[in-house]
Order: C-alpha cells, then structure tokens, then sequence
C-alpha cells in the first residue's frame, strides 16, 4: 500500500492550509482505508449506505460524510453515523432526516447540493432554487443544522467547469449572509480527483477525493 502514502504526500502538498481533504473509500477494502487513517486522513466519505454499515465498526475512528445519492428509507440506517450528509436536495429528504434526528435526539448537519450544471444524469437542487430550498428547511426542521452547499461538476477539463464552482461560490457567500441560528455556512465541498485544485481556486474549502488517494477502482 506504498502508493497511499506517496499519492497523500502529493495531493497534501497541493492543498492550501484551511481546506479538508475527505477520503472517498467507495469500493475500498477496510485494510485502505484504515491505511489513509494511520497517514492522516480525519475523514472519509462514502456514497452508499450499505458501505457505511459494512466498514463502520472495522474502520478506525474517523470522520464520516455520506456523500451519495440518500434514499429516504434509508436515512434512519445512517443517521447515527455519520458527521455530515452531503447530498440533501429535497425537501421530502430533509423532513425524513429531520424525524429521524429528532427520533435520536440529536442535531445533524447538512449540505444542500446543487445541480449548477443541469445535468439529468446528477441529483441537485438547480441554482435557482437553492436559496428557497435552504430557508425552507431552516423554517421547518428544527434538528437540522445547514453547514453549506454541495457541488458535483461535469466530468471535463477543470477548466470548462469553472464557471460551475463560480456560480455556487457565489450562491454560498449570499446565502451565508442570511442569520439564522441553524445557518453556519462554513463548509463548501466541490472538487473530486481530476478537478478539485480548480475547485479550490474557486472557493471549495472541502474537497472530496478517492482514486488519486487509492489509484483506479475496481468495480
């Protein structure tokens, strides 16, 4: 497992101070991921619930985020677990996590996603209704807490998809000046492993990063 160490002393060295750097374990076997804990690694993300429940007791303590797609039937499975959900872009989804939190006695924290691009193929709230989606929840789930925004880009040259990590870094930093007190926009998560020092430069302050941490999946 030589290549975890090297590939995380490479992207370490590219990531600026006050950016976290969140594992990405889908298809990952415990012995890697527990090997990026010991190098360092604070948090991993995963995409599907299953993945959570099967490494969950195997793996060293570590930050969670659930990064994927959620289904609502399977919130309650997870919301125990996990420090952040990434992917809320509903609000039949909030309601769902805000039972469940309330069910557990806790507060959770969330991103909303947004689908800046448009694409069919991606989950997301489209630009232009994230602010109404936000106050929404903020209005009618009491144990949710909003942490900040979410963003997938198109598979393409970074550079083709600046204008998309613009767009919601700005939608972050007009949303963020809305007071409210389970409204503490801190985090941005944009930027996956062909893009994330684009994402960077445009404001990500999380990035989510699996095969240049672990090489190629395989499936």
């Amino acid at each position: 497992m030589d290549h975890i160490k090297k590939n995380l002393e490479e992207i370490q060295a590219t990531i600026p101070d006050g950016v976290l750097l969140v594992a990405v374990t889908k298809t990952r076997t415990v012995d890697e991921i527990n090997e990026a804990i010991r190098l360092g690694i604070t948090d991993i993300g995963e995409n599907k619930v299953q993945e959570i429940l099967e490494k969950y007791d195997k793996v060293s303590p570590v930050r969670w985020h659930l990064i994927g797609h959620l289904q609502t039937n399977k919130v309650k499975q997870i919301i125990d677990k996990v420090d952040l959900i990434h992917s809320v872009d509903s609000m039949h989804l909030a309601i769902e996590i805000n039972k469940r939190a309330a069910q557990a006695g806790i507060m959770i924290h969330i991103l909303v996603q947004v689908n800046a691009a448009q694409e069919e193929s991606k989950f997301g709230v489209p630009s232009g209704e994230t602010e109404a989606l936000v106050k929404q929840i903020l209005a009618e789930c009491p144990q949710i807490i909003i942490s900040g925004l979410m963003f997938i880009a198109p598979f393409d040259d970074p550079h083709n998809v600046r204008e998309y990590f613009a767009d919601v870094k700005n939608q972050f930093d007009q949303l963020k000046k809305i007071q409210h007190p389970r409204l503490d926009f801190k985090v941005l998560s944009m930027g996956m492993s062909n893009d994330y020092q684009v994402a960077i430069e445009e404001g990500a302050n999380l990035v989510r990063v699996g095969s240049a941490i672990f090489g190629t999946r395989n499936y």
